[in-house]
Order: structure tokens, then sequence, then C-alpha cells
């Protein structure tokens, strides 16, 4: 079904926003209430519901973040297989591979 295609095309899409957002903070990690917002500036508007199942993903399908519950929030930090993915070391499976040229 091509929506199906396209639900996966843009789920990788929103991964690889989300590592990339993670690698360009000094302690990498941020509240998923920031992520959100920081995917809607990509047009990803699919609320936080949506940013914490990608999340989920990310560290149960990818190991790339690891998450810890703070309050309500929920706080997601890149591991090492997130940044080798956005520096090019290694491919995750669905997440989006980053473009060769990435600038910081």
């Amino acid at each position: 079904m091509m929506f199906e295609g396209y639900a996966d095309h843009f789920d990788t899409e929103a991964r690889l926003a989300i590592l990339k957002a993670l690698a360009d903070e000094t302690g990498y990690a941020l509240p998923d209430s920031m992520i959100t917002t920081i995917l809607e500036t990509f047009a990803i508007k699919r609320g936080r519901e949506y940013v914490r199942n990608q999340l989920r993903w990310l560290e149960h399908s990818a190991g790339a973040v690891k998450l810890t519950v703070a309050g309500t929030a929920l706080i997601a930090e890149l591991t090492e297989p997130g940044l080798d993915h956005i520096e090019r070391r290694r491919v995750l499976e669905g997440v989006k591979r980053p473009s060769p040229s990435r600038s910081s």
C-alpha cells in the first residue's frame, strides 16, 4: 500500500531529525517537548505522542537513544550507535541515512 510506504519514509526522516537534534546539543540530550518543537521547524507536526513513539523506537529497535523519565518529561540522550549513524560510521536500519556532507 502506498500510504504505508509514505508513513515508513516519514518516520525514517523524523528519526534522523531527532538524532541530528540530539547530536547538536552539548550534552547530547533533550526532553521530548523540545524535540517536538524542533521537529515542527521541519514541518513534522505530529505531536508529542508521535515523538515519544519515535523515541521509544529509537531506543528499543536501534539502540540510538537512551530514555529517562523525569516527571512528565521523557528525556532522550544520544548513544554511541546514534552518534555513529549521524557521523556516517554505521547505518541504523529504520533511520534515514544522513547526507554525505553535513555542516554543523
